[in-house]
């Protein structure tokens, strides 16, 4: 199972250090974008957004405090959800698309509340990772 454990971490962290990277290197274009959707302080939001992405990326990746990583990106995730994907401020085929960002942003941040219970749960007998969790 183990092995299982470290193939879904290495998907779910894909998605989310490539997300990291435009972030972080393409911050201007980004933050133009979130602070059209009405994202305060927009330039700083879409930065810490990146790190927040990356760091929890990467510790998921690896296995270095996953549970801490797993938060990181829930606190990424949910807030993105509701401030970038108001589909309810939107019509037509515009409120579809954003109703889709909406849930799969809903749907991530709870799948990795549920990694952070799992790592918290497991906590150092969940092989394949560098350290055990940092809560629980």
């Amino acid at each position: 199972m183990d092995v299982l454990v470290l193939i879904g971490r290495i998907l779910f962290a894909v998605l989310f250090l490539n997300s990291a990277f435009g972030h972080l290197t393409k911050t201007k274009g980004m933050a133009a974008y979130a602070a059209h959707k009405g994202v305060p302080a927009a330039y700083a939001a879409t930065f810490v957004g990146g790190i927040l992405l990356g760091l929890g990326g990467l510790s998921v990746l690896l296995g270095i405090w996953a549970d801490l990583g797993a938060l990181l990106l829930a606190v990424f995730l949910i807030p993105t959800a509701v401030l970038m994907h108001g589909f309810w401020k939107e019509t037509g085929d515009a409120r579809m698309m954003e109703q889709v960002q909406f849930f799969k942003d809903l749907a991530l941040g709870g799948a990795a509340l549920a990694l952070l219970g799992l790592f918290a749960i497991a906590g150092d007998d969940l092989g394949l990772t560098i350290t055990g969790p940092l809560f629980g």
